[in-house]
């Protein structure tokens, strides 16, 4: 029951072909994972996406399998942000309203499967400038305040959907909290959380979701106690695990393109972290999923 809440299924066919996703299809329900959301990144990529999955499943030979992994399957739909699509951000997010609907309507290839707004928020690592004048080049103070923007335009998209949101932050706790209290929107997850207690703390306190990904099982070795701290600190209604595949495979497969089936080690060191078994702690992560995003068992 290892579910996966953040995976880019599409990357991983562009790399890898629909026989492959089949497989992966088919390895996941051995492992009876019950959900796992895949995340979108552009204004139009979600209809090409849902496309993609389908040819996956149809290569998939046992019947019952591929109606296990039809019902396992979810979509996300939201904006990463990247300078053209800042510069743009009105028409993009308009464009990815549409594609909201169309992927909603009784014609869509996964009806009731799109549950979720994102990923979309602030990176500060990549998208560095601002006060603080670490600009990189064709980055300037007004595109800086446009990705809150268009950041807050999506939370407003999502209430207006009654869907939760898959927030993106990287170097950017100040400004992600700034524009969630602006829209007042408290509804979904920190994807791939990488704070500390104390921001963890504001974000649970608002009523937010933590996820955690790979990259706890590659904390640098001083810094360790402090993640199982951290891991510790979530409370059991709160936590989901997650790949972000094809980035961030975990120990022991690290410089690997990660892939669903890898998050069976990540719920291991999850679980010694937080002193629970394995299957205890996929227990918890399955129910908050159904929890947040109102899904069947």
């Amino acid at each position: 029951m290892y579910s996966d809440t953040h995976f880019h299924l599409n990357y991983l066919i562009q790399k890898f072909g629909s026989a492959w996703g089949a497989s992966l299809f088919s390895g996941m329900i051995a492992r009876d994972c019950s959900f796992a959301l895949d995340i979108g990144t552009r204004h139009n990529d979600l209809l090409p996406r849902m496309e993609t999955a389908k040819e996956c499943l149809d290569l998939m030979d046992d019947t019952a399998s591929r109606d296990k992994a039809r019902r396992m399957l979810f979509f996300s739909a939201g904006i990463w942000p990247d300078e053209e699509a800042i510069k743009n951000r009105s028409g993009r997010v308009a464009c990815l309203g549409q594609q909201i609907a169309l992927a909603r309507s009784g014609t869509s290839l996964f009806p009731g499967n799109l549950i979720a707004v994102g990923e979309c928020g602030l990176d500060h690592h990549w998208n560095a400038a601002g006060a603080d004048k670490r600009s990189g080049e064709g980055w300037d103070d007004a595109l800086f305040r446009g990705e809150s923007e268009m950041f807050m335009m999506q939370l407003e998209l999502a209430r207006t959907l009654s869907l939760p949101v898959i927030v993106h932050s990287r170097d950017a706790f100040d400004d992600t909290l700034s524009c969630i209290d602006e829209v007042a929107y408290n509804r979904g997850i920190i994807h791939c959380y990488s704070y500390g207690i104390a921001e963890a703390r504001q974000f649970l306190d608002r009523g937010w979701h933590i996820a955690l990904g790979g990259a706890v099982t590659y904390t640098k070795k001083r810094l360790m106690e402090e993640m199982r701290q951290l891991i510790r600190f979530i409370p059991d209604d709160r936590l989901l695990l997650e790949t972000d595949a094809p980035y961030l495979a975990p120990v022991p497969c690290r410089g690997q393109v990660n892939n669903p089936l890898l998050i069976s080690h990540t719920y291991e060191f999850i679980a010694a972290a937080r002193g629970v078994d394995v299957e205890s702690l996929c227990r918890t992560v399955d129910g908050n999923c159904r929890a947040l995003f109102g899904t069947e068992e």
